[in-house]
């Protein structure tokens, strides 16, 4: 089985997905993690100058295997874990130097053909997974897809909330830009845009609890797959 989850930034799109996979004994991947590896390796190779990157340089490294990206389930929650050349960045790929130069990442072609390829190969294992084009370009023939959206506010607060319980500090204005510089980079790309799939089923969860959003998948699962949940 294979349930895609696309849509907009901090929607919490990765708390719902785990949850599900979880509860379906199925594999959670975030495809996001793998653009912010990407990026936080291009950060690191210094490819990136204000708004200049590289695209020859990382191409070549790509293409050689210079960076390595993979998953470890070595935690005791056993959950899959992004590790670049051997190395978990878990967390460092969700610091705001990162967020920041993401999308235009996302943006580049042979990036994307390079991760669509890497999410591919995950899917005859049964999946649930997460990203801005799942349900429309990875996995088009997903069997349920679901598109998340949130008021841009509330996902700002979220993520400064998320940055604060780790302990970096954080400020509301500079990631509520961040938020939508993304969603306008993410929606207006030429490659494979954010966009909801024809068949996608849309959750808006400003206002919905997590345990509320567990109720309603298990109520799509039953009418969309006849699944009890």
């Amino acid at each position: 089985m294979i349930i895609a989850i696309d849509g907009y930034s901090s929607t919490g799109k990765s708390t719902f997905a785990k949850l599900i996979a979880a509860r379906l004994g199925l594999i959670y991947l975030d495809s996001g993690a793998i653009y912010r590896t990407v990026t936080l390796f291009a950060l690191q190779s210094g490819y990136i100058t204000g708004n200049v990157i590289d695209n020859e340089a990382l191409k070549q490294d790509i293409d050689s295997g210079k960076m390595k990206i993979s998953y470890s389930m070595d935690n005791p929650e056993g959950r899959a874990e992004i590790c670049l050349n051997g190395v978990n960045v878990e967390s460092r790929i969700r610091l705001l130097d990162v967020s920041d130069n993401v999308s235009p990442i996302a943006t580049i072609p042979f990036v994307r053909n390079f991760v669509d390829s890497l999410l591919r190969g995950y899917g005859p294992q049964g999946v649930v997974m997460d990203g801005r084009d799942i349900g429309t370009a990875v996995f088009p023939e997903a069997d349920l897809k679901i598109f998340m959206v949130a008021d841009a506010k509330i996902r700002a607060q979220r993520r400064v909330d998320q940055l604060v319980a780790k302990g970096e500090k954080a400020d509301f204005d500079e990631i509520y830009r961040n938020v939508l510089e993304r969603d306008y980079i993410d929606s207006h790309r030429e490659m494979n845009p954010l966009r909801q799939a024809e068949d996608a089923v849309v959750l808006d969860n400003s206002y919905v609890s997590v345990e509320q959003q567990m109720i309603w998948i298990g109520w799509v699962l039953k009418a969309k797959l006849d699944i009890d949940f």
